[in-house]
């Protein structure tokens, strides 16, 4: 399903054939936000082709497992820009600028999660793909995953992303868990209460 958007981008799921361009964003991911994920650049690059493709795939067809992605669509060149705007930067069309998937907690029963949130640096505000992306992980997770509950984890230190994920609906569970690449720091645990909210 694509996910229009008055920006130049549409939110989609992604396909199994563009391995590739999931390599390539989620290695910028790392690079530019590497307490967001729980594995290190090095060993990311170091996957196989292999494993990328069926992360691809997976994620592309599997029943309960999603990513969406923002692709960048061609700009009319005639729309009047907003000089104040981060956001309103000229892309190639086709180019990637952001992601956002729901998946089940295999180690968590009735629970699951939204993973690998990531925005390009360029197209972080207000007219950003932010919101576009975590709604498409959410209805997919609605729509798809029979569980109770939906969370995710946020570095301790990411303010600016508790504030996101808190004006989207998102509230602390009150859980803190170590932060798989330094136990010493923590990923703070929310919830989405309005999630099968019969359920809480």
């Amino acid at each position: 399903m694509i996910h229009p958007s008055p920006a130049p981008y549409v939110v989609r799921r992604i396909t199994s054939g563009e391995w590739r361009e999931l390599r390539a964003l989620r290695l910028e991911a790392l690079k530019d936000s590497p307490t967001a994920f729980s594995v290190t650049y090095a060993a990311t690059e170091a996957f196989p082709d292999q494993v990328w493709q069926a992360m691809a795939a997976e994620a592309a067809t599997s029943d309960s497992t999603a990513l969406f992605v923002a692709v960048a669509v061609a700009v009319d060149e005639t729309r009047p820009t907003d000089p104040t705007d981060s956001t309103d930067s000229t892309d190639p069309a086709g180019a990637w600028l952001g992601m956002a998937g729901a998946a089940p907690m295999v180690d968590i029963p009735d629970h699951a999660h939204v993973y690998s949130v990531y925005v390009t640096p360029a197209h972080r505000g207000r007219r950003g793909p932010a919101d576009a992306l975590m709604r498409a992980a959410i209805g997919f997770a609605e729509a798809h995953i029979d569980v109770a509950h939906l969370t995710l984890g946020v570095h301790e230190s990411n303010v600016r992303a508790q504030t996101f994920y808190a004006r989207l609906g998102f509230e602390p569970t009150g859980l803190r868990v170590p932060y798989p690449l330094d136990p010493a720091e923590q990923l703070v645990i929310l919830g989405y209460p309005a999630f099968r909210p019969a359920a809480h």
